[in-house]
């Protein structure tokens, strides 16, 4: 482990964050200039999957297939679809990304840092006592964070909650929802679904991780949500499907989405959960479990190699 700490924290302070080096400040939270080349944002996926195994080794704990299937929709809405901008996070203009599944907040963390909202070294403390990233986000705790999250089921409504203010204060930022599909088990999240339809809030975006598992095993087996999109259809949404590790249909739907007037869209992202490492890919075991130190330094020398 000691080993392990080392070679971290040597990477993590050889390397200014990516937000900060080979982008203009203004790629941060202009609608003009954004990072859409597929592979720069590949480069940047790379090093945040590997972000992510150096933080759960160090914290002994923690969420390992769902942040790694979920680096690509992060990376791409922080580098070439939303405005925001590090240096000044409370920025009245930035679109607020709303995050339900907080187990999976290890790649929303490291895209922060990667970004420039605080110092990559922090992410080593992970799950500490007194840390400010916490197993579960804490608003206001960290830049970057709008939402407190843990107990699944209830991002979309707060994001609901955030778009209809928006409107109502005649403010011009989107709200970004994301979601897992475990948690549309549960009837919070479609009482949400049915009351952004209701108040046709356009200005609302969902992105659900669709990778078919949660921590008992397959999705379909254990709560079947097929047919999917066309549930969200009947509630009334837009909806938009793409595979969720491509940087090129991620870009787009979400382009696609800022044109739909009248009711808000929802973008079903196919994941492959562990995404980058062939021992986590699409296992269900790996929902809530953490790799060993040997593990996660294997995973990074596949990730390394590709």
């Amino acid at each position: 482990m000691a080993v392990e700490k080392t070679m971290a924290n040597h990477d993590m302070e050889s390397r200014k964050p990516a937000g900060n080096s080979g982008l203009p400040d203004s790629a941060q939270n202009s609608t003009k200039e954004r990072c859409k080349d597929p592979a720069k944002l590949a480069s940047l996926a790379r090093e945040v999957r590997k972000d992510i195994l150096r933080m759960l080794v160090e914290a002994k704990s923690g969420h390992t297939a769902g942040p790694l299937g979920m680096v690509e929709v992060f990376t791409a809405l922080y580098y070439a679809c939303i405005n925001h901008d590090p240096k000044n996070p409370q920025w009245d203009g930035r679109d607020r990304v709303i995050l339900s599944n907080g187990h999976i907040c290890p790649v929303h963390y490291a895209v922060l840092a990667e970004a420039g909202y605080f110092p990559r070294e922090e992410l080593l403390t992970l799950r500490k006592l007194g840390s400010r990233l916490q197993g579960h986000p804490h608003r206001g705790a960290l830049p970057g964070i709008e939402n407190s999250s843990g107990p699944l089921g209830q991002g979309l409504a707060q994001a609901c909650g955030v778009a209809l203010a928006a409107r109502l204060d005649k403010k011009q930022f989107r709200t970004i929802a994301l979601l897992s599909d475990g948690e549309h088990d549960e009837g919070s999240t479609w009482e949400a679904v049915m009351f952004a339809a209701k108040y046709k809030l356009d200005n609302l975006v969902a992105i659900v991780d669709r990778n078919f598992i949660q921590i008992d095993g397959d999705t379909e087996t254990i709560m079947p949500l097929e047919p999917f999109a066309d549930k969200y259809r009947a509630f009334g949404w837009n909806v938009i499907e793409i595979d969720g590790n491509d940087f090129t249909q991620i870009i787009s739907a979400y382009e696609k989405a800022r044109t739909v007037k009248g009711k808000p869209t929802v973008i079903i992202a196919k994941i492959i959960p562990g995404k980058g490492v062939k021992m986590f890919e699409n296992n269900y075991k790996w929902h809530g479990k953490t790799p060993s130190a040997d593990e996660a330094k294997a995973a990074i020398a596949e990730i390394d190699s590709k």
